[in-house]
């Protein structure tokens, strides 16, 4: 009698252990088959943005605030001051004009929303902003190595044919030139979204501070190798056709200053041509390595690494426009002439 009582509570525990497992189980691809639907429009994602520890939002805040007032101030002196002095049209400055218009677009597509979050802790982007934010950053990042190399070119005309150099960088070669880099960066861009535009999306927390191409394709339902591939050879493609130019370019203008005739002149003057078109690079490319060995250390915290993944947006347009005054005398000068101006007229 005993016997059958144990076998009988057995079999009712067995009963209720598979009753278990096969609600655990019909609610595991409940899950996987809502995992894997696509999601309809509209779209709203979630963006997972830094860790905020409490009472920290508002001073992250100010620190956000402070870098775009900083960054629209310098770069938009820097416009308005080459737009106002007609001394200043000539290819170098028009140049710089076109790299400021870019580091301020970088800057206003990324600061904005993440003071947002900082302040009221909102991570929700629509689908249309998300892109939108996406393909700023995007063409950022690209106009700023093609303008780069358009300045590169000019800088080498200057040292290498100066007295052929108006006669080659007419204004008609200048704006071909400006629009050449911004074709070329707008191109590649709008192919690598095009790619994406019907790829269907099964998720909606994109694990980043901004969004990117990368990080809501991770989102895609499925594979997306096409996509992938030509991302990769597009940046590849792009930074090493931009430092070959810059490579070339200065190793003529180095091979031309070392057989001039001019001497420590000659070296001085070609080194005030040249320095803020390198040091602007440099810190460019620097913000790029950082980046990428950023995302190669396990120990690091996922703050750290996503600050570094902004440290492009932040860094160089906050101090580009001071690289700019202190390498150009004529544009320093410029800047001095028109804010006493300013400042005797309001007087």
């Amino acid at each position: 009698m005993d016997a059958h009582k144990n076998n009988l509570k057995l079999f009712r525990t067995s009963e209720s252990n598979i009753t278990t497992l096969t609600r655990t189980t019909l609610f595991w691809m409940e899950n996987v088959t809502s995992l894997v639907t696509p999601l309809s429009q509209p779209i709203v994602f979630k963006l997972e943005g830094f860790h905020i520890p409490p009472g920290y939002g508002p001073f992250l805040f100010f620190l956000a605030l402070f870098n775009y007032l900083v960054v629209l101030f310098g770069n938009g002196v820097v416009m308005c001051v080459i737009i106002i002095d007609k001394s200043l049209h000539r290819p170098m400055f028009v140049l710089v004009c076109h790299l400021v218009f870019c580091d301020m677009m970088g800057s206003t597509a990324v600061l904005p929303r993440l003071m947002l979050h900082f302040l009221t802790g909102e991570k929700r982007i629509t689908y249309v902003s998300a892109i939108a934010q996406a393909f700023c950053v995007h063409t950022y990042g690209a106009a700023v190595q093609t303008i780069l190399g358009a300045m590169a070119y000019d800088r080498y005309v200057a040292v290498c044919a100066p007295l052929r150099y108006h006669a080659i960088m007419t204004p008609a070669r200048l704006h071909s030139c400006c629009a050449f880099s911004w074709f070329v960066a707008l191109l590649c861009i709008v192919v690598l979204f095009a790619l994406h535009v019907n790829t269907p999306l099964c998720g909606n927390t994109i694990r980043h501070v901004y969004c990117s191409n990368r990080s809501i394709l991770s989102l895609a339902c499925r594979s997306t190798p096409i996509n992938n591939i030509y991302g990769l050879s597009m940046t590849w493609c792009l930074s090493t056709g931009v430092f070959v130019i810059i490579a070339f370019t200065y190793i003529q203008i180095l091979h031309t200053v070392k057989q001039s005739r001019g001497g420590n002149r000659a070296r001085s003057k070609a080194f005030q041509t040249c320095a803020s078109h390198l040091v602007v690079y440099l810190i460019y490319e620097i913000a790029s390595l950082i980046i990428i060995l950023g995302q190669r250390f396990a120990s690091v915290s996922q703050n750290v690494k996503k600050f570094f993944s902004i440290m492009f947006i932040i860094i160089p347009p906050a101090i580009n426009p001071i690289i700019y005054g202190l390498f150009s005398k004529e544009l320093r000068a410029s800047i001095i002439k028109n804010f006493t101006t300013e400042l005797s007229l309001k007087k």
